[in-house]
């Protein structure tokens, strides 16, 4: 299936990403790490060395962003990948609508960020990237 099916296939549009994620699985007591591949209004998927048993409640959290935002969703699929494992999270209500919006615009921001000091050499403050990117990019970023 070509990524244009498969994106026409989908209830909400995916948003790219490549911002660091900590989780925390059901009876765990300590945060694990992986990288957040995409994210949308319905879930996400993360990467990460650890499988997870699908229906698993788990708890994601944004170490970039500097309060407790988290996401609660259960795991719907766990696919392998060489030595990792693709994580795919449902998010269980559509209340997590206004959260998610806010964490992809943190995301892309992050990313500008990352790609302002590769591309330029220009090492922003989240606070300057996020004016930067507003000004540039907010408009076009995808309502709703």
């Amino acid at each position: 299936m070509s990524f244009l099916q498969e994106s026409l296939m989908r209830e909400y549009i995916r948003h790219p990403s490549d911002i660091p994620i900590s989780y925390n699985v059901q009876g765990a007591d300590s945060g694990i790490f992986g990288n957040l591949n995409n994210i949308s209004n319905g879930g996400l998927c993360f990467c990460t060395t650890d499988a997870i048993v699908i229906n698993t409640f788990i708890v994601i959290n944004f170490p970039i962003i500097h309060s407790k935002a988290n996401l609660q969703g259960i795991v719907v699929w766990c696919n392998p990948i060489n030595e990792v494992f693709d994580i795919g999270v449902k998010f269980p209500d559509k209340e997590s609508a206004f959260r998610v919006r806010l964490i992809e615009q943190i995301c892309y921001i992050e990313h500008y960020r990352r790609t302002v000091f590769l591309n330029e050499g220009r090492n922003l403050t989240s606070q300057q990237a996020a004016l930067e990117w507003i000004e540039k990019f907010a408009s076009d970023f995808p309502a709703i």
